[in-house]
Parts: C-alpha cells; structure tokens; sequence
C-alpha cells in the first residue's frame, strides 16, 4: 500500500472514530430529545394543544436536562460512569454562563470532564492508601468536578457562545443566499463512508435543536433523515436491476422506509459507487424543496423513518416536508435508472454480498474487540469488579497490581470498578463467582477469572502463567519471599500481645477479646472497642484463609493512642457467617498506619501455603505468630 493511500486511510479512520464518538454522545439520549420536541410541538403557543401553563415543562429540558445528559455521556464514553459524573458537573458550569441551549458546549465539557479525572486516577493509582479508596475517589471527583464547573463558566461558555454566534451567522448566510442544498456534496457520501448516526446525531442535530428552541422547528433534522435518496436508489433497482439486486429491494424498501434503516441501502450504493452522485441529486433536490416551502421538524427523526419524520413535523409543515421526501426519491430514483439500467448485465448475487461485506468494514474499521483469551502479549488492561467498585475489589486490586509490578510487569494496568461500570477495554475482570453473570453481561467481550476471595485466590498466578508461560511449566509462577511486604523499621507486635489456645465463643465476644487486649496493651482506649463491634455490623472484617481483622471504624480513631496489633488464636475456630477464622488479628492504627497494616498483613498472609496456615492455627510457640506479623 502506497504511502499516500495509508495516509488517506488513517484520515478516514480518524475521521469514523471522531464520528462514532460523536454520534455515541447524541443517540443513547434520543429519547430525551424527541420528549422535549413532542413537549414543545403539543403545548407551545403555535403547537397542536397551545398550553402556557404546559409549555412550561419544555424549557428546563432544552435548557438543562437535554445538556446535563450529553455531558455525561461523553464523559462516560471516555471513562465510564466516573467519568460521566464528571462529565456532567463540568457542563453545569458552561450551562449556568449561557442564555441558549448549550449543546456544543456540552459535547466539549463532557469529555474534557472525563478525560481530566481518568488522567488523575491514573496518576495516584498506586499512592492511595488501602482503605482510602473511597473517600479519595469521591472528594477527587467533587473537588476536580468543581474547578472544571468553575472553567467552564468563565472561560468555555463565552467561547463557546462567540463560536456558536459566528456558526449561526454562518448558516443563516448559507440559507439566505440559497446554498444550503450544497450540503448534501458532504451529507450523503458521509452517510455511508461513516456511517449516518454520526453525521446526523454528531453535527446537525445540536444544530437543529438550537434552531429549533428559537423557530419551533429545523431543516437540519431532515438533511440526513430524510428517506427519500435511498429509496430511489433502492427503486432504480427494482425497476431495473437483475438477479438479488433486483430481488431483494423490496425488503430492503420496507426496512429502510418504514423501520428507518438506512444502512439497509448502502451496500447497493457501495456495489456502484457512481450512485453517489444519485443519493446527492436526490438530497440536493430534497433540501431545495424543503428550503422553498419552509419545512423542517421540532426534534431528530430518529430513526430515520418516514413514521418517524411525520410524528417529528410540526403544524403546518406536513406539505413541505412530505414534498421533501417524494421530491428526493424521484430525483434520487431518476439519476440512479441511469446507471443501473446500463449495468443490469454486470450485476450478480456475488457483487452484492462483496458491497454488504465492505460495508460492514467501513463500519468495524477503527474498533477493536480484544480476543477472549488474551496471552501475555496481548493483555494491557485487567480490572477487578464487585458492587460497588470499591473495597474488597479496590483491595484485590491493589495486591495484584503490587506483584505484578514487583514482577516487572508495571505496563499492565490493573483497576478496579463496579459491576455496571467495567470498562469497555478491559480485558480480563476479576470478579466475586456470585456476581459472574452480571459482569459477563456488562464485559462481553473480556474473559472472566471467577474467585470467592478477592485478595486470597490463584489469580496472579493465572496471569503469570499467560506472561510467562515457560515459567509456570516451571513451578517458578508466583514465588515471593516471606516477609518481603510491607518491613518497617519499628515492630507494632509485643511478643505479649499474642493469645494462644482460646476457646471459640461468638464472632462479637471474640472481637470484643481483641479489643480489650488492644486496650489492655494501652494501644486504644475502651471506646475503640466499640467501634470495632460497630464496623463488623457494616461490613465483615473476615478476608478470607481462615484470617479475621477486627478494626474500629472511623467515628473511633480518637481513641487510638498509637499503633499496634494483637494477635487471637481459636484453634476450634470462629464463625463469621459461613466462614471460619482460626486467627483474629486486631488492629489499631494511628492516623494512617491502619490501613498499612490492613495491606501488608494481607499480603503477609497470602504468602502462607495451606501447611503454614494450618501450622499458624494450631501452633503452641508464639514465636512462630510473632515471626509471621511482628513486621507486618
């Protein structure tokens, strides 16, 4: 391939992504966009029901609701829900500094928003404190939310205003000098090399509905929507076409009229690229109609039907805008017969199954769809999920990315969301086995590693076994050093602080043993032991292997006088729920120390084969406790 055919390539690639991306903010939030034009056509002064009182229920869409959406979503096109949110708290400041629906304003706040704290997440992802994750996520998100917000008022709304000014000028001068046909030269070649959705819900829907909220309705809603040039070629077609070509039409008329497909149509342009210039006449044609009767609608036609073009048509616009259609599809028709009428012999079943086939190429190029089972190579991105996106799965998270990095692999990245929000690129998602269906429908298109622990299971040995595979053949997969996690200079274990051969009793009397011990070894005062019994209520302090880590919630931290743990042993066991914990480490820890301790014990313990463990358990040396946590 020449260099310059490559270039041209990468433009149109860039150009499709760019599409799509624009389109992916505009068409999930069609439904608020035809609500607020049904709104407006019902109870305006002009409209079919004129209700002042009514009308009223139209504005605050146009004005908020409509915008808020398309900043989120351009933000979560860019970073999932966190970056929705942000997305959609960036527009509220560009909406708050306008007097107009702020549409373009939206369609760049909202993925500034979400590019902004996908970048920050990624540059703090590693210096988080374990158990802090929340609390830094969400007042990152407010505080970053809020800067942009203030940005967007001051310095994006003005510029957005002064360039929507000059567009509007811009068009208007088209339309007062008569050029707006021109546009279908663009409009109907860029329907089907990028596909219609991103041209249509791109480009001229925020324009129409500005236009829309200030006329009552639109011509730019109809130049893309409008049926009637794919229609004739489909005719030109029937009438005149052979074999499948011919054959086939009138399903695809009734799929691209009615159901307002109008990929449906495409593949029988692309068989013969010269119907290009049909599809233009048609549209040229069409717009010409529409511009000289005064047609448009009050809202997007979406889809593209003429079901849908009626029910979008405001009062008094029925004749242009019915004109528009037939007088499309008769020129579209006109042109198309030349053409395939003189290349009828040429036509086969063959050359229409390659047109469908580049089609659906124009369409995939620029996607990627990661390979189910992702080898080492390959793999980039692995994201751990659970409910809510936070705790046990930002923990799992965190030892995995630690190993892996320890391990020479710090390129992979590995996250943490929540089930509903998992991240169109990842491919691997690490989740709880109770929550797989959830996370195999939100994440098709990753493979699934399935644990009952998020921090105590095989998974960095799987993914080892991908990066390295000669190694794992090897048994080499996974071996760490005890007592590598987490040494510090200072021991926050006292050989007297550890109680072995405890007789079991209840999961709370066993807690409130370690809080006294805790107490009594005057890290904490009494009510800290409280505060432990309190956040097992919230959330189980069990993590799995046979491990409990009791600790106070935040409301107690002032009861702690400095850092340091104790150690309970149950050899009969301890029930948390279903599970059974045979140690009970309790936990104080001053400022942030806690949650240091909460990580590097983790990691301690998952060092532990099952023989350590079950040693651990039953052990009757407390040096044997006190050499596995003293330097936790």
């Amino acid at each position: 391939m020449s260099t310059t055919s490559s270039s041209k390539h990468g433009v149109q690639e860039a150009m499709q992504k760019f599409g799509r991306f624009l389109s992916g903010m505009v068409l999930p939030n069609i439904g608020a966009f035809i609500a607020w034009g049904l709104l407006t056509a019902l109870f305006i002064p002009t409209g079919w029901l004129p209700n002042e009182y009514l009308a009223q229920v139209g504005g605050p869409m146009s004005k908020w609701l409509i915008p808020l959406l398309l900043g989120y979503s351009g933000g979560a096109a860019v970073y999932s829900h966190r970056g929705g949110v942000l997305g959609a708290i960036a527009t509220s400041g560009v909406i708050a500094g306008a007097d107009i629906p702020m549409f373009l304003g939206a369609m760049i706040m909202g993925p500034l928003g979400g590019f902004v704290i996908k970048r920050f997440d990624k540059a703090i992802e590693d210096r988080i404190p374990t158990g802090f994750e929340m609390l830094v996520n969400n007042f990152s998100a407010g505080i970053i939310g809020g800067i942009l917000a203030v940005l967007a008022f001051v310095g994006v709304g003005p510029v957005v205003l002064a360039a929507n000014g000059v567009l509007r000028a811009g068009v208007e001068g088209i339309v007062a000098v008569g050029l707006l046909p021109l546009a279908s030269i663009i409009i109907e070649p860029a329907k089907i090399l990028f596909l219609n959705n991103a041209i249509n819900h791109g480009v001229l829907s925020p324009l129409g509905i500005q236009q829309a909220e200030e006329f009552g309705k639109s011509m730019f809603f109809l130049l893309e929507a409008n049926p009637g040039p794919g229609l004739g070629v489909l005719l030109a077609y029937w009438f005149f076409g052979k074999g499948m070509a011919k054959d086939s039409t009138p399903g695809a008329i009734i799929i691209h009229v009615l159901g307002g497909i109008h990929e449906i149509y495409f593949p029988y342009v692309l068989m013969k690229p010269v119907l290009l210039l049909a599809v233009i006449a048609g549209g040229m044609a069409g717009v010409a109609t529409l511009q000289f009767l005064g047609g448009g609608l009050i809202a997007p036609a979406s889809p593209g039907s003429i079901l849908a073009v009626l029910a979008m048509t405001p009062k008094g616009a029925f004749l242009a805008n019915v004109a528009d259609f037939l007088v499309a599809t008769t020129v579209s028709c006109a042109v198309a017969s030349v053409f395939v009428k003189a290349s009828a012999s040429e036509q086969s079943e063959e050359s229409l199954k390659d047109a469908q086939a580049d089609m659906q190429a124009l369409k995939n190029r620029g996607k990627v769809m990661p390979e189910v089972k992702v080898s080492g190579a390959e793999l980039h991105t692995i994201v751990y999920a659970c409910d809510a996106g936070m705790g046990s799965s930002a923990l799992g998270a965190a030892s995995l990315r630690k190993k892996l990095r320890k391990a020479g692999y710090a390129d992979i990245s590995v996250t943490n969301a929540a089930i509903g929000n998992i991240p169109k690129e990842a491919q691997i998602v690490v989740t709880h086995e109770k929550l797989a269906q959830r996370a195999m429908e939100d994440a098709p298109q990753a493979e699934h590693i399935l644990v009952r622990n998020f921090t105590q299971n095989d998974v960095f040995e799987q993914i080892m076994a991908r990066l390295e595979p000669k190694a794992a053949a090897n048994g080499q997969v996974g071996v760490l050093v005890a007592g590598q996690h987490g040494a510090k200079e200072r021991h926050i274990l006292d050989m007297t602080n550890i109680q072995l051969g405890l007789t079991s009793v209840t999961k709370e009397e066993a807690i409130r043993q370690a809080g006294e011990a805790l107490a009594a070894a005057g890290y904490v005062d009494e009510p800290y032991i409280e505060g432990m019994l309190n956040r097992e209520k919230d959330i189980s302090t069990y993590v799995g292997r046979g491990i409990a880590i009791p600790h106070g919630e935040n409301s107690v931290k002032n009861s702690i006088r400095e850092s340091g743990i104790v150690v309970l042993q149950y050899p009969q066991g301890i029930k948390f729920g279903k599970d059974t914990a045979y140690l009970l480490v309790g936990i104080a820890g001053k400022d942030n120390d806690h949650l240091s301790i909460l990580a590097n014990i983790a990691a301690t313990m998952d060092e532990c084969t099952e023989d350590e463990l079950a040693a651990l358990y039953h052990t009757t040396d407390p040096k044997v406790l006190y050499e596995r946590f003293a330097l936790a």
